[in-house]
């Protein structure tokens, strides 16, 4: 009995150490843009998951296992040409998110970013500023990517006007629709959408790279509410990050769905369904509350989801421009 034992405590630490070589293995290779890249460092609402005072069955075993899959939006723009990096939203998971994004980049392994392009002034896409202040990182005039609301809120606003007033950050004001070239391959233009914008505008990127571009837009309102067609909009790009915060209403039963209004994903889906098999796998979903059941990839609105072609945005997926 006890040689029995002894076995099956060997074959235990081989099988350990066996996928353990192989998931480093694994982390290695995902780790490795070859070529220009974004990466989506992060694909949850604002609020996180688990999100605070959650007692649902969607959050019950997170606070102590919360996963790389459970941080919020954010999307990390590896230039590999000019040793560059960038992120999209300063999330409150920016310290994890800015480390991650330094393993795709081997010519380039400052801690910090080259820039910083904010959407808008909710939770979860500009906090992540005050982890570049004297109480934490104490930035040096790190480039600040933001639309003239946002850039003023930013500036009259405490504590952001400290970080402005120490020299963290250097704002940049954009301009609706007007591209910044960041390099003669890479460029990136700001376009309003329609959103709760109580402290600033809000604001998707078209991001054009070598070879590729991509359609970032993970806060709007109802499609419908937006002066543009989200199905041409689609057609120009080689990715669409989009907005799908719930799958559908019946997730909220504790608030007015209309005071936050997001495309839901059945909605979405609904919407898209005339488009082309390969327009259709440019979509990638972002953006989830902690309520929705695609972030369990083994949810039948996942497969629902996949078996349409469309995907899910997982972190660290990788997609090359």
């Amino acid at each position: 009995m006890f040689q029995l034992k002894k076995h099956i405590l060997y074959l235990s630490v081989i099988l350990f150490f066996s996928c353990a070589d192989k998931q480093a293995s694994h982390e290695h290779t995902k780790h490795d843009a070859k070529a220009t890249s974004l990466v989506l460092l992060g694909t949850v609402q604002d609020a996180g998951s688990p999100q605070i005072g959650c007692e649902k069955e969607c959050c019950k075993d997170l606070f102590a296992y919360p996963g790389i899959d459970r941080r919020v939006v954010s999307l990390g723009l590896v230039d590999t040409e000019n040793s560059k990096r960038y992120i999209f939203e300063a999330t409150p998971d920016i310290a994890r998110q800015l480390n991650t994004l330094k393993k795709y980049s081997t010519s380039n392994t400052t801690a910090l970013v080259d820039g910083i392009f904010l959407t808008h002034a909710h939770i979860g896409h500009y906090t992540g500023l005050m982890y570049l202040g004297k109480e934490a990182t104490n930035a040096q005039k790190l480039t600040v990517f933001a639309m003239p609301r946002m850039k003023n809120y930013l500036e009259t606003n405490g504590p952001w006007d400290q970080l402005v007033a120490n020299q963290n950050i250097a704002l940049t004001e954009m301009k609706n629709e007007r591209a910044i070239t960041l390099t003669p391959k890479l460029k990136v233009t700001p376009f309003l959408v329609p959103h709760r914008d109580e402290y600033s505008e809000t604001v998707g990127y078209r991001i054009t790279g070598p070879n590729k571009s991509a359609l970032l837009i993970p806060d709007i309102d109802k499609w419908e509410k937006w002066n543009k067609n989200i199905l041409d909009e689609i057609k120009k790009v080689d990715y669409a990050f989009l907005d799908a915060t719930f799958y559908s209403g019946a997730e909220i039963n504790n608030r007015d769905i209309s005071q936050i209004p997001h495309p839901f994903i059945i909605e979405s889906l609904e919407k898209f369904k005339g488009l082309s098999k390969e327009e259709r796998s440019k979509i990638v979903f972002i953006h989830f509350n902690h309520t929705n059941p695609v972030l369990n990839p083994d949810s039948k609105e996942s497969k629902a989801v996949l078996e349409q072609g469309y995907s899910i945005g997982r972190a660290e997926d990788v997609f090359e421009l």
